[in-house]
């Protein structure tokens, strides 16, 4: 595999056959891999009858496990950097043009507007989500975000171009990503106006639960039927 490119890319559905009128682009978490949270698209599949699921291999593979993939190292992070907060941020921006370039592909392919496009990541997925769907010219459906976090909150004022309506999922028992990132991602993103609601999952864990994934259903339901 050759890094900073997408060598595996699985897509699912539409249940109902024929082309995607919508795509939901599942970005997995650290370590993990497309396949992985492809496994999501049973649950909404009945939901979302004319979606295609797209599950992507991030482009690095993972330092620590090379059965896995990364969207951006966490090694010094890990080990106890001083400057997470900046080293995610340089993770995010270099490879932020790939993933920008996949989702414009997935597009032009499929020839749908960007308002018929939602992103759904899961941890390091939902960094990238974020990170990307508010820098992007035009305005994707949406963003549904399991147990992530925001990077970089103080550049968003500056370099915000985009608004796509956002739910935030967290357990409040996560040991990995901490639960207290779902409060200052959503008090981030209000102080810019984007429309945000956050789910908090008690004694949930690193995971996604059934009330998370009955809370995305509804979300993404809404943001890809009222996108125009």
């Amino acid at each position: 595999m050759t890094d900073g490119q997408f060598t595996n890319i699985q897509m699912i559905g539409p249940k109902a056959g024929g082309a995607p009128q919508q795509v939901i682009l599942l970005l997995h978490g650290y370590g993990s891999n497309g396949a992985d949270l492809l496994g999501l698209a049973p649950y909404w599949a009945d939901a979302l009858p004319n979606a295609a699921f797209i599950g992507p291999d991030a482009p690095f593979v993972c330092e620590m496990s090379a059965m896995g993939y990364q969207w951006f190292s966490l090694r010094e992070i890990m080990a106890g950097a001083p400057l997470a907060d900046g080293l995610r941020r340089a993770g995010a921006d270099e490879v932020a043009p790939v993933l920008n370039a996949l989702i414009d592909d997935i597009l032009e392919r499929f020839n749908l507007p960007a308002t018929k496009l939602a992103l759904v990541g899961f941890s390091q997925g939902t960094m990238m989500a974020l990170h990307v769907a508010l820098r992007r010219l035009e305005p994707l459906a949406g963003v549904l975000g399991f147990s992530g976090m925001l990077i970089d909150p103080p550049s968003l004022a500056a370099e915000m171009t985009a608004k796509p309506p956002v739910l935030l999922v967290h357990g409040d028992a996560d040991p990995v990503v901490p639960y207290a990132s779902l409060t200052r991602a959503e008090s981030a993103l209000r102080d810019v106006g984007v429309a945000v609601d956050t789910l908090t999952c008690p004694r949930l864990g690193h995971s996604i639960d059934d009330t998370g994934l009955e809370a995305g259903t509804r979300f993404l339901q809404h943001c890809l039927s009222s996108a125009g």
